[in-house]
């Protein structure tokens, strides 16, 4: 693994510009890995916000290099909440920055009373699989947009 990168971490909105460029990737990046046009699950980008939400982003050398956040909801109701538009960008991966985005909001989540974060991440994404694996997260029932979805994968871990 490559060193670690210094790095701010910041809240923002997920309406901000470098939150809607990165967005624009991670669609090419899922485009290619999946085919057609990306994650095609509507989102407000308004869930993101406080209280119902929360949104990060880190930079590097004042250089967008990821995002990630989660909004209120799931399986569970109010009680869960979901982590959406996790992406790290590929200059940027393997320094631990996406940890530090998943340490950031699973603390948020938890301080905003959630007791359970869910996601769904895809068969074609592995990195992202063994993330959330060696992280504490284990398969949950299926649910949302892609639960009908052959290669989706419907992870969950406990918070508090």
């Amino acid at each position: 693994m490559e060193h670690a990168l210094t790095h701010d971490l910041r809240v923002v909105s997920y309406a901000t510009d470098d939150a809607q460029q990165l967005t624009a990737e991670v669609q090419v990046e899922y485009g290619r890995r999946y085919g057609g046009d990306g994650d095609i699950s509507p989102i407000d980008v308004h869930q993101f916000d406080p209280p119902g939400g929360h949104f990060v982003m880190i930079y590097v050398d004042d250089v967008p290099a990821a995002m990630g956040g989660w909004r209120r909801g799931g399986p569970a109701g109010e009680s869960d909440g979901e982590i959406k538009r996790m992406y790290v960008r590929p200059v940027y991966a393997r320094r631990g920055l996406a940890r530090a985005i998943l340490a950031e909001l699973e603390r948020s989540a938890a301080a905003a009373g959630i007791t359970r974060l869910v996601l769904e991440t895809g068969l074609a994404q592995p990195e992202a699989i063994a993330l959330y694996h060696s992280s504490g997260y284990v398969e949950v029932p299926k649910f949302g947009f892609y639960r009908d979805y052959d290669d989706s994968v419907h992870l969950g871990k406990q918070i508090a």
